[in-house]
């Protein structure tokens, strides 16, 4: 029997994925770079905007996208690709999987959008956002098995920009809980005028001045403590 000081071994929860390498929530690196996480896009005026604050200040982002809106606005999904961001998966129909979370659905909504992101950028994602961060064990099996890991956010990183709390709330929380490997949720796609755009013109000066690098969801996986350690034995040899 397990001793109550290591925990169930059957209970799965984020520390169990995050130690098998099938769910990430944040990225355990030395290194100072963070990645800036868009979910529900493209939107042809809210992406756009967004984009054009991105590029003005080089950082590298990912945007967790809906097959359906990719579909609605390619032109907007292939000029986030064209200027250097990553596009993922974030289902077809922006589906709350309820528990238990049927197998057959998660294989859907995802190839769906696969097919789109395809579409539009010749190459499959290689990550994957359940809406509302819901998840179970089914929903990270049939994602890992199509080649989709599951990833959330770091939890001192949701702007809850969706709920437009002020472009100070978004800023101060996302500037204050800064640290290396950080996750952090954003939306490229609300109801009612966006706060977004106006934070990160606060939030990617002041981080850029910490020393805060802006990359991809898969360029921070790559940079994570682990990889480098298995990068410099790869090279020992």
């Amino acid at each position: 029997m397990a001793s109550p000081a290591l925990g169930s071994p059957h209970i799965k929860d984020r520390y169990y994925y995050e130690q098998r390498g099938e769910m990430i929530w944040e990225v355990p690196t030395a290194q100072k770079v963070i990645a800036l996480t868009f979910d529900d896009g493209p939107d042809p005026s809210e992406t756009d905007q967004i984009l054009d604050v991105l590029q003005q200040y080089n950082a590298k982002c990912t945007f967790f996208a809906i097959g359906k809106r990719i579909a609605a606005y390619p032109e907007v999904a292939r000029r986030v690709i064209t200027e250097g961001h990553e596009l993922a998966n974030h289902t077809y129909n922006h589906v709350y999987f309820k528990k238990p979370i049927s197998e057959q659905q998660i294989q859907e909504e995802l190839e769906l959008t696969e097919k789109e992101i395809v579409k539009v950028s010749g190459r499959h994602s290689s990550l994957f956002r359940p809406p509302g961060g819901m998840y179970d064990e089914t929903l990270v099996d049939v994602s890992n098995s199509m080649g989709l890991k599951p990833v959330l956010w770091s939890w001192h990183q949701d702007t809850r920009d969706w709920n437009r709390p002020g472009v100070y709330s978004i800023s101060s929380r996302v500037i204050r809980n800064a640290r290396n490997g950080d996750i952090v949720l954003f939306h490229d796609h609300v109801h009612g005028q966006s706060q977004t755009r106006e934070a990160l013109k606060i939030i990617l000066p002041e981080l850029q001045k910490q020393g805060f690098r802006f990359v991809t969801v898969s360029e921070l996986i790559g940079l994570s403590d682990a990889q480098q350690a298995k990068n410099r034995r790869n090279l020992a040899f």
